[in-house]
């Protein structure tokens, strides 16, 4: 598995990004997926997750309607679009495969990650 992120850049509070991942080794079609993020001097946290068949989505709370996350199964990838984005979103975003094909919260649930994109929000 090779996870590829994308996406990230600057932008303005309130304005949007949109994060895509993929899976460009091996296919994820049977796992769940995630994103997690991480600040400077923060420990990385949950920030969204969808399950295989993308009919359950998970959010954590500081983002729910907000970010939206996606996948497609034949193209391998999964998304985040971000909108309204405030300053405290700043952070390295990172996508993942779940053990399993249910929605992940922890990060001891995911098996493979990819290499992080940074996003940063100005004020």
């Amino acid at each position: 598995v090779q996870l590829q992120a994308s996406g990230g850049g600057f932008v303005q509070a309130g304005g949007s990004l949109r994060l895509s991942c993929l899976n460009s080794k091996r296919t994820s079609s049977n796992n769940g997926m995630g994103w997690f993020r991480q600040a400077p001097g923060k420990e990385r946290e949950f920030v969204a997750g969808v399950d295989w068949k993308a009919i359950t989505t998970e959010y954590a709370d500081s983002v729910k309607g907000r970010f939206t996350i996606s996948r497609d199964n034949a193209k391998n990838t999964v998304s985040l679009e971000m909108n309204d984005l405030k300053v405290e979103d700043t952070a390295v975003y990172y996508c993942a495969v779940a053990l399993g094909p249910t929605v992940a919260k922890s990060m001891n649930r995911y098996r493979y990650w990819g290499q992080g994109t940074q996003v940063t929000v100005s004020s």
